[in-house]
């Protein structure tokens, strides 16, 4: 049921079906010849369309859309299922958007924009494959097992938690975190089904630190409304490990939620059942800078 957000101009660019690496794409293309810049897309963690459905919403459609409307050329593409570690997951496939997008006659450097986890792990994508730049939007950067522990503390305080989840994910987290964690550790045992190789290879990922490393400029967005990743706990680790960065831009949309969508009440996951955009200023804030 998803329709076009009012900020986007369906006649002004083409989308087409490609091949991204191991999985299925789109590439978004504005009319004329260029030169334009390019963008990669990378959705946010758990099994994600390129769209990054939710719902009746289409976040990254949006952005793909709402880009290609102000000028740039947007690949965005289908996450690969059932990987072993996020590296796996993401690198290989954003890799080759990344080439895909710099043979384009039309583009003359390629961006990689990541949503979520897409932000956590575009700076080890960048250090893979070399970019203009990056655009992180809700990047988390506190370890995915505590944050996981604190959305669920919130969610379980107003009764949106089914009864003893939360002990089952605080059991979790902590093998997670902890030094009982093993190759050989049954992924049923921990947080979201997802293998130990998974968390042993997070635990060896400094995002923050893999990105003070690159020489590219940064954009970063955050919602002032998130929940789950949170100006306090994630956005102040990039403000830390970013601040002698001259070349970084860090801007909160005080009224957009995880998902950059605006509103005014506290955001709760009953609201994405909703039809909604993402915020044209956040569109209009990438749009400018990547100029």
């Amino acid at each position: 049921m998803w329709e076009p957000p009012e900020y986007a101009d369906p006649s002004s660019f083409t989308e087409h079906e490609v091949t991204v690496g191991a999985v299925a794409g789109t590439l978004t293309l504005p009319v004329g010849a260029g030169p334009r810049p390019g963008v990669v897309l990378l959705a946010g963690g758990g099994p994600q369309d390129r769209d990054e459905t939710t719902g009746p919403n289409k976040p990254l459609k949006d952005l793909a859309w709402g880009l290609a409307s102000r000028g740039a050329a947007v690949v965005r593409f289908d996450k690969r299922a059932g990987a072993p570690t996020m590296a796996e997951e993401y690198v290989p496939d954003a890799r080759a958007a990344v080439r895909l997008l710099a043979t384009r006659p039309e583009v003359d450097r390629v961006f990689l924009a990541g949503h979520s986890m897409g932000g956590k792990v575009a700076p080890r994508v960048a250090a893979a494959e070399p970019v203009a730049g990056m655009v992180l939007l809700a990047a988390d950067a506190q370890p995915m097992h505590e944050a996981a522990v604190r959305v669920a503390r919130h969610l379980d305080s107003f009764g949106a938690l089914p009864d003893g989840f939360l002990d089952t994910i605080v059991r979790q987290a902590t093998l997670v975190g902890g030094p009982d964690l093993k190759p050989s550790t049954p992924a049923a045992d921990l947080l979201f089904g997802f293998p130990a190789s998974y968390w042993l290879d997070l635990r060896d990922y400094d995002p923050v630190a893999t990105a003070a490393a690159l020489d590219v400029p940064m954009l970063i967005l955050q919602g002032g409304r998130d929940y789950q990743v949170t100006v306090d706990e994630d956005l102040a680790r990039w403000r830390a490990g970013l601040a002698h960065r001259a070349d970084v831009d860090i801007r909160v949309h005080d009224a957009c939620d995880h998902l950059f969508f605006p509103g005014t009440e506290a955001s709760r996951p009953e609201q994405y059942a909703h039809p909604q955009h993402m915020d044209e200023a956040v569109v209009d804030d990438i749009a400018t800078w990547l100029q």
